[in-house]
This record gives C-alpha cells, sequence and structure tokens, in this order.
C-alpha cells in the first residue's frame, strides 16, 4: 500500500513536470509568451489566435544560460520519470521478487531530480538578458522581466520542484524508524535463548552425580 502511494505521487509529479517543461508560459506579455522549450505569438486582444514554435535542439536556444537551464531542467525529469517507473514497478512486483520497504527502491534518485530542477529552475532568468528575451520583454535583464510577467508555467515548474524536493525527507523519518525496528528486533531474538539448550541445562542440572571414591574394606 505505501509504495503503491509513493509510485502515485512520483507519477503525478512526473506529469506535472512534463506539462511545465512543455508550456511557453513561463514569461509573457499582452502579444507575446515564451518557456523552456516553446515560445508563442498572438494578435493583441486576441490570445486564441496564437501560433507557437519549438526550439527543436539545444542548439536553437538563443542564450548559453538558457541552455544550461534546459539541459538540468531535461535531466531532472528524466530522474523523476525513472524513479516514478521504478517505484510503479517495485509496488506492482510480487513479495518475494522485491523487498517491501517504506522508501522504495532508490530514494536518492529523487533528491538528484529534485536538485537537478531547483538549479535548473534558478538559471533559467538569467536568460532573460539575451537579445530574444529583450526583444519579447523590452528592457529586461539578469532576474528581471522587464515588460515580462511570471507565467503559470514557470510557477507550475517551482511548485512541483518544491514537492519533489519535499518527497525524501517525508521517507527518511519512516526508513530511520523501521532500520531501528530491525535492528532492535535481531538483537532481541539473539539473545533469547533456545528451547533446546534451556531444557538440555535442565537435564544436566537433575543429573545425580556419580562418586568416584574407591570402596574401603571391612
Amino acid at each position: 500500500m505505501v509504495g503503491s502511494v509513493w509510485a502515485a505521487l512520483e507519477l503525478s509529479l512526473t506529469c506535472i513536470s512534463a506539462v511545465s517543461l512543455v508550456s511557453p508560459a513561463w514569461f509573457q506579455t499582452t502579444t507575446f509568451s515564451f518557456g523552456v522549450l516553446t515560445y508563442c505569438s498572438w494578435p493583441q486582444g486576441d490570445s486564441w489566435n496564437q501560433s507557437c514554435g519549438t526550439f527543436q535542439s539545444l542548439d536553437d536556444i538563443p542564450d548559453f544560460a538558457w541552455k544550461v537551464s534546459a539541459a538540468m531542467l531535461l535531466g531532472g525529469w528524466h530522474l523523476l520519470a525513472f524513479n516514478a517507473i521504478l517505484l510503479l514497478s517495485w509496488a506492482l512486483a510480487p513479495k518475494g521478487l522485491c523487498p517491501r520497504r517504506g522508501s522504495g527502491p532508490m530514494p536518492g534518485v529523487q533528491a538528484a531530480a529534485a536538485i537537478a530542477t531547483i538549479m535548473g529552475l534558478l538559471v533559467f532568468p538569467i536568460g532573460l538578458a539575451s537579445p530574444f528575451a529583450k526583444e519579447a520583454c523590452v528592457a529586461s535583464s539578469m532576474y528581471h522581466g522587464g515588460q515580462c510577467q511570471l507565467g503559470w508555467g514557470y510557477v507550475t515548474a517551482i511548485f512541483n520542484a518544491g514537492l519533489a524536493s519535499l518527497l525524501p525527507m517525508m521517507r527518511w523519518p519512516h526508513v530511520t524508524e523501521v532500520q531501528r525496528r530491525t535492528i532492535f528486533f535481531s538483537r532481541t531474538l539473539s539473545s533469547i535463548p533456545s528451547a533446546k539448550s534451556s531444557k538440555q541445562i535442565d537435564a544436566n542440572k537433575k543429573k545425580p552425580k556419580l562418586s568416584l571414591r574407591s570402596p574401603t574394606c571391612a
């Protein structure tokens, strides 16, 4: 049951992260918006008639810091997806095939994914100083959006990264408690003598002692 809950949470985070990555609404104006991998433009007052484009590769991204951010975010998403697949297979595997542990098979992957995602989110606003962002946002600079405002894509990515970073902390107390109980139980078992040994000790105590004294002559 615990494994299924962790797998569901991990799959949800992976899907939310994918949606935020492909979203063009990280920074936006009244006629233009862009994200890590996509951008869109539309006529004034007609946001339903959008024309969108995609950066096909890292070479197409117009700024080096933007490329670094995209690489980190994509790497974090792949780690998140990999951990979600592991958790799902771990939760669905037979009990005899995979031991049940409270934290899942590889809790370190979750922490690495969260760190990579947070670093990518911190680096991305440096790309606001690129010519592409300056043309869209007017007078933008590093960590200053100019006329651009934060869009729902960036906010969703921040929220998702926060949840991803909290999951390993939520698992750690449970894992520590399980390990502590296991060690205590194993020590208790080792300190209890077996019933067979106790019976042998009692039998030896009840045996009469044989006298080795030689008989005396009358």
